[in-house]
């Protein structure tokens, strides 16, 4: 009996010593697999596609504070939507390109996670800004009267502040709850960043994980749809709002406004409900892939040519931060 449960001991303890050193402690992200050529093709394509992000963006933000014509709790909110932006990039296009040189293409356990929780906080941060600037367009249009003492710039950086804290505080438990998961054998994620879907899925290959998928997928699903449908209930009150102006001018001037957000809105969402609803949901691997790209990395760039193309005097702010007349 006694060498039976000697066995019985070591057998718990080697299985034990087995599982911590197969615990993993970095991941191969495999990003675009193709050719050597095409891979170039690639980052300098990206490349240009980042630059030209940061350097939109950029122009925003010194267009609003050279401007004093644009001190206002629109401009301010859009300056810090660009900032917002340039941040949001910066948190997975610099390790893509990388990865697009690198024969090496392994990030550290503490990096994925790192950059899990900053990229999903700035994603939550983005949909917060959506709402405060559905927000400010339901004001200024439907309460115009209001307005001005409503919207006060001291109320518009107190709702910036709440959007950041609120953004960062959002996904810290289920980051916390995935620092927790046992990653123990596979570790290749067929992806360009350390996505939440991804990593479940290796997290699933060692042991169930319903409550952690349970609680990923309650929380994106509640942020996107409560801040999705309040700003679709905004603009909708906006538009019955707009129809009613009397001047044709008017309601131009407000339908330009309104369109340019209503378009980043529909760009960022139509693709964030594609990947983040159902995390761990099985979605085709590559679908995922492209869809996070193109809100991660595509629609930062286009955000800075929808809110000032048909925007007169944000056009005439950024002729002047290039040196136009």
């Amino acid at each position: 009996m006694r060498f039976v449960l000697i066995l019985t001991g070591w057998q718990k303890m080697t299985s034990e010593a087995r599982n911590i050193s197969d615990t993993v402690s970095d991941f191969i992200l495999l990003g675009f697999s193709c050719r050597w050529q095409i891979r170039i093709f690639l980052f300098f394509t990206f490349f240009v596609t980042y630059i030209m992000t940061l350097l939109g963006n950029l122009a925003i933000m010194c267009a609003v504070s050279w401007d004093h014509r644009l001190h206002t709790p629109m401009y301010i909110l859009l300056a810090n939507f660009s900032f917002l932006e340039i941040c949001y990039v910066n948190s997975d296009v610099p390790n893509m390109l990388a990865n697009f040189l690198s024969k090496n293409k392994t990030i550290s356990f503490a990096r994925c996670l790192l950059q899990l929780y900053f990229f999903f906080s700035l994603g939550t941060t983005e949909c917060l800004f959506l709402s405060i600037m559905a927000y400010d367009r339901f004001l200024a249009i439907c309460r115009p009267l209001h307005y001005p003492t409503v919207m006060t710039i001291k109320f518009c950086s107190s709702l910036i502040i709440i959007c950041w804290v609120y953004g960062f505080l959002w996904f810290l438990l289920p980051v916390i709850r995935i620092t927790q998961l046992p990653f123990c054998g596979p570790n290749v994620i067929d992806d360009f960043l350390c996505d939440l879907s991804p990593l479940l899925a290796l997290a699933s290959a060692c042991v169930p994980i319903p409550g952690t998928v349970l609680i990923c997928g309650t929380m994106s699903s509640l942020l996107i749809f409560a801040t999705f449908f309040y700003i679709i209930g905004s603009y909708t009150l906006v538009l019955r709002s707009v129809m009613q102006v009397p001047s044709a001018a008017g309601q131009k001037k407000a339908f330009s406004t309104c369109s340019s957000h209503l378009t980043v809105v529909f760009l960022f969402y139509g693709s964030v409900m594609m990947t983040y609803v159902s995390p761990g949901s099985g979605q085709a691997e590559s679908m995922q892939k492209f869809t996070t790209l193109f809100y991660s990395v595509l629609t930062p760039l286009f955000n800075p040519m929808i809110y000032s193309l048909r925007n007169k005097e944000m056009k005439d702010a950024l002729k002047i931060v290039i040196g136009g007349s």
